[in-house]
């Protein structure tokens, strides 16, 4: 009988970087955390971080996103999606430090929002987003020289979701474009069509395909989807000269996993439920649901929900879960579309080890991952933000 040998496995990039070892300089986020975590076995934790917050008191401003974790939202100051936390922090001027428990370009964003004497901390700068990197600053601006050599780049406005990086934003606000959420992209859109003849919208293909044709009435054949990996974005310039809408190929890892099939079987396993789901879900599901819009439109639809009623929700596990719990009591079945567990991953990065330290940190007058946005970067950013807000 012989003895198995060890066997002499390298870590790949890619598992260095999920272990947060390694950094990719193609990514919109860093992962390195200085200093030493404490164990999340710790039953301190809750009242360290209690103390940690307490003793800075008025100083900190914690903002928490619907998709994190139960045990990081018990200490948010606020509560709230994206674009919304990165307004909260942009209200408490008086406030040194804005902790934002959420990815990296939510961190961004609320830099860009706030005055110079705040700063921004990300508690795991390895909390990204897939879809903000599914976009980056070289692809984009290949993309204009393929809009350009069309001769469609002079009528084409880009429009941005927010779920992209400071550096897709500025290249928005630089190129006469605006920056849009999920509950006013229709806004956005119609105000683009208003400025040219086409739109670029960034990075998220299926909410820029859902609002075109489940709200402004377009068809599918409108869209053209332009793939960064493929020359001149898998397209002919005959393609990109009779398309309305050009999608850049990205999506949400989570949204993005929600099928028809998926749709199916909830309503065949539970008869009487109401389908509710994000915009960012492929345009066959969201075809097929009885309910589409934001975090905050699921939110307040639950809300309002009749006692008794039944609902699939198709959005990320911790939201769902936490609402499932919320309104147990009135007696609203709430499940989660898919039957299997899907989590944001890197949203759940940030957890109560990252959030007592940064906290302990800041406590100790020590500012740990502060975010940082570039000066030029941000100034074009804002501008397309301000554009957003002055959206009619």
């Amino acid at each position: 009988m012989t003895t198995a040998q060890p066997l002499d496995v390298q870590p790949t990039p890619l598992a260095l970087l999920l272990l947060g070892r390694e950094a990719d300089p193609r990514s919109e986020r860093g992962v390195e955390c200085p200093g030493d975590l404490p164990a999340p076995s710790d039953p301190d934790l809750v009242e360290r971080a209690r103390a940690a917050k307490a003793k800075l008191g008025d100083k900190v401003f914690v903002l928490g996103h619907h998709y994190q974790r139960d045990e990081v939202i018990e200490f948010a100051d606020v509560t709230g999606d994206s674009f919304k936390l990165a307004r909260e922090a942009a209200a408490r001027p008086d406030a040194e430090y804005i902790v934002f428990c959420g990815v990296h370009f939510m961190a961004e964003s609320a830099d860009i929002l706030t005055h110079d004497g705040q700063q921004v901390v990300l508690p795991d700068l390895a909390a990204g987003c897939s879809m903000a990197d599914m976009a980056t600053a070289e692809q984009v601006a290949e993309c204009w020289d393929v809009l350009t050599e069309a001769g469609i780049a002079d009528v084409t406005v880009p429009v941005s979701y927010m779920n992209s990086s400071a550096d897709i934003k500025a290249f928005t606000g630089k190129h006469g474009g605006t920056i849009c959420t999920s509950s006013n992209a229709e806004r956005a859109l119609n105000w683009a069509f208003e400025q040219g003849e086409k739109v670029l919208f960034l990075p998220d293909q299926h909410l820029g395909r859902n609002t075109a044709v489940r709200d402004l009435g377009m068809s599918l054949e409108d869209c053209v989807l332009y793939n960064p990996h493929k020359p001149n974005g898998g397209l002919t310039a005959e393609e990109l000269r009779g398309a309305k809408m050009i999608l850049w190929r990205g999506h949400c890892s989570v949204h993005g996993r929600f099928s028809l099939d998926s749709v199916n079987d909830v309503r065949e396993r539970i008869p009487g439920v109401n389908v509710l789901v994000h915009p960012e879900c492929r345009h066959e599901v969201v075809a097929a649901a009885d309910h589409v819009g934001s975090t905050e439109y699921i939110i307040k639809t639950l809300e309002a929900a009749p006692a008794g009623s039944k609902w699939a929700i198709g959005t990320e596990l911790n939201l769902v879960r936490r609402l499932a719990n919320r309104f147990a009591d009135e007696g609203k079945e709430i499940v989660f579309l898919d039957r299997t567990v899907c989590f944001c991953s890197t949203m759940n990065r940030i957890d109560l080890p990252h959030l007592v330290w940064a906290l302990e940190s800041l406590a100790d007058g020590k500012v740990v991952n502060r975010i940082e946005v570039d000066p030029e970067v941000a100034s074009f950013s804002k501008l397309a933000l301000e554009r957003m807000l002055a959206l009619p």
